[in-house]
């Protein structure tokens, strides 16, 4: 009985993931409250998720990367690897690789606030139509979080949910196996192909903000050097957390702590710079992973997935399955979202099958960081739409060949680093 409801559950958060007519968060919190209301889980389960070690490195880190932000640096990052290029093409590469750069540490949405108006200021500059940097840009906001552990939010779910399963997780730079090519493949397609599919819509001098925005003008040096150092050293510790023996959470909080005492953000500027809405989302969804195991719906999905696929079904056809099925909820949920419902359900499935949860796991990941086709598949994607003068036909014909080239290259390359039966 609890599996069955524990699936009508699932099926709600589908629906409303889908349909967004009230926030994520809240539809979250209402099926962690849902599980525990049935009595399928316990109130101390159902809240179990707001005190998982990897909300604390999310708030932890919205707080370091917000003092990045704020003091500017972000910003003249961004403005120094972009100035030497000429060509509309130079432009999009460079435009791509340092956004992608920026993406391994910061959120996509933070990366892509901090380059929208440099962006803007080199179209402007260079007289090359911001729908055609735009877009590039967003989309390489999201491609660089697949490059290490704390990139997106994503990537610490899978994490987290791994290491609750059998206790191991990802490595700090495993997602990059994978990542990598994609992020070469994606800069390929539109410096070759994807650029010509944009729209070459004339900019308008006189709407937002140049390269030159100002982020961080009257910050005192030692606080940009503060924040720098600040965040180069948080990379380093999660990097050798193991061989220092201590978890990547706590790095990160000391961090944050550092950035408070140190004056570089004030305590208000921390509090303001936590996005709640990911917090929520995360600590409201975990619950149901772990309904999903201890009711054995997960378990029910899996045989029903195996059955569909068949007793002679290949492992590369189950993890092609798990990737497709992230890839097509990815364009229409957030990937947060998309990957905290596949992953424990891929994990059943590989467990079910006596194969290597990682690699189910990381097929949920890169399937779920797929939303290239849609302007609502992630926030970067939203943000640039008006900037760039886009219509929605605009994602589909620029988006959906980066998605097929991108989705052959990921299967191809997680047979080869992380195959179901190593």
């Amino acid at each position: 009985m609890e599996a069955i409801i524990t699936l009508f559950i699932l099926l709600f958060a589908v629906v409303m993931f889908v349909a967004e007519k009230i926030p994520l968060s809240l539809t979250a919190l209402i099926v962690s409250m849902a599980l525990t209301i049935s009595g399928v889980l316990t109130a101390g389960q159902a809240f179990a998720g707001f005190v998982n070690p990897a909300v604390i490195v999310f708030v932890a880190m919205f707080v370091v990367g917000g003092a990045f932000y704020e003091t500017g640096m972000a910003a003249k990052m961004g403005e120094v690897l972009t100035r030497y290029a000429k060509t509309e093409r130079q432009v999009i590469v460079t435009i791509m690789l340092s956004n992608a750069a920026l993406g391994t540490v910061l959120s996509n949405t933070a990366t892509a606030a901090v380059f929208i108006p440099i962006v803007i200021g080199i179209a402007d500059r260079t007289n090359i139509s911001r729908a055609k940097l735009l877009m590039p840009m967003a989309f390489t906001a999201t491609m660089g979080g697949r490059l290490t552990l704390i990139g997106t939010p994503g990537n610490l779910i899978a994490h987290a949910l791994l290491e609750e399963h059998d206790g191991l997780g990802f490595n700090f730079f495993d997602f990059a196996f994978i990542g990598l090519p994609m992020l070469f493949v994606g800069i390929l397609y539109f410096a070759f192909i994807g650029h010509k599919l944009l729209p070459n819509t004339p900019n308008d001098k006189g709407e937002g903000g140049t390269a030159d925005g100002k982020i961080g003008e009257n910050v005192p040096k030692w606080k940009q050097r503060l924040a720098t150092i600040t965040l180069v050293g948080i990379v380093v510790g999660m990097v050798f957390s193991e061989q220092l023996g201590v978890p990547i959470h706590v790095i990160a909080v000391v961090g944050a702590i550092f950035l408070v005492l140190t004056g570089v953000m004030s305590e208000k500027q921390a509090y303001s710079s936590i996005d709640l809405r990911v917090i929520f989302l995360f600590g409201g969804t975990l619950p149901l992973a772990t309904a999903l195991e201890t009711s054995g719906a997960g378990m029910m999905i899996a045989d029903t997935v195996i059955r569909f696929l068949g007793e002679g079904g290949t492992p590369f056809v189950v993890m092609a399955a798990i990737f497709l099925l992230g890839v097509v909820l990815s364009n229409f949920i957030s990937s947060t979202a998309t990957i905290a419902l596949l992953t424990p359900i891929a994990i059943s499935i590989a467990t079910s099958m006596g194969a290597d949860p990682r690699a189910a796991a990381m097929a949920a990941v890169m399937g779920g960081t797929m939303g290239f086709a849609t302007p609502v598949a992630t926030p970067p994607n939203t943000m640039v739409l008006t900037a760039g003068g886009y219509r929605f036909t605009d994602y589909v014909k620029a988006g959906t060949p980066l998605l097929i080239l991108g989705s052959i290259t990921c299967l191809i390359f997680m047979m080869i680093f992380f195959p179901f039966f190593p």
